[in-house]
C-alpha cells in the first residue's frame, strides 16, 4: 500500500489549533471505526456458514482474520494518538522550548504516516468484507429463486 508521505515543512508551520484538531479527528474516527468493527464481525457472524463453505473459505478466512489483525492494532493506536494529544501543551504553554516542539512535530509527522496507513488498511478490509458478503446474498438470491 502506498502512503503519501507528509512533508515535514508543512507541519513545523501547522499552529496548536490544526494539530489539536487533526489529533481529534483521528480520536473520533478510531473510535466509529471501533464501532464500524463491530458491526462487520457481526455481519460476519450472520453469515458464517456461507463463509466457511469449500467454495470461499480461503478467501473469507484471509478477510476475517485482516479484520481481527485491524481490530487488535487500533486500540494501541488510539491510545498513542491520544497521549500525543495530551502532549500538544508543549505548544500551547507560551514558554519558548523549540527543541520539545520540533520534536512533537515530528512526532505528529509520524503519526500522520501510520494513521493514514491504518486508514488506508482498514477501508481495504471493509470493502473486502462488502464484497465477500455482496456475492453470498447475491448466491442465496439466485438459489431461492432457481428453488
Amino acid at each position: 500500500m502506498k502512503t503519501e508521505q507528509t512533508n515535514p515543512k508543512y507541519i513545523e508551520w501547522r499552529s496548536p489549533e490544526e494539530l489539536h484538531e487533526t489529533s481529534l479527528h483521528w480520536i473520533l474516527e478510531l473510535k466509529f471505526i471501533k464501532d464500524e468493527q463491530h458491526f462487520l464481525e457481526e455481519l460476519i457472524e450472520n453469515h458464517t456458514l456461507e463463509l466457511v463453505s469449500k467454495i470461499i473459505f480461503g478467501k473469507s478466512k484471509s478477510i476475517v482474520e485482516a479484520l481481527s489483525i485491524s481490530k487488535k492494532n487500533i486500540k494501541p493506536l488510539l491510545k498513542k494518538i491520544t497521549n500525543h494529544h495530551n502532549e500538544l501543551t508543549v505548544l500551547l504553554d507560551g514558554v519558548d522550548q523549540p527543541i520539545e516542539e520540533k520534536k512533537y512535530k515530528e512526532e505528529h509527522r509520524k503519526l500522520t504516516i501510520v494513521v493514514n496507513e491504518f486508514f488506508e488498511e482498514y477501508r481495504e478490509v471493509k470493502r473486502d468484507i462488502f464484497d465477500l458478503i455482496k456475492s453470498i446474498l447475491k448466491q442465496s438470491k439466485q438459489k431461492r429463486l432457481l428453488d
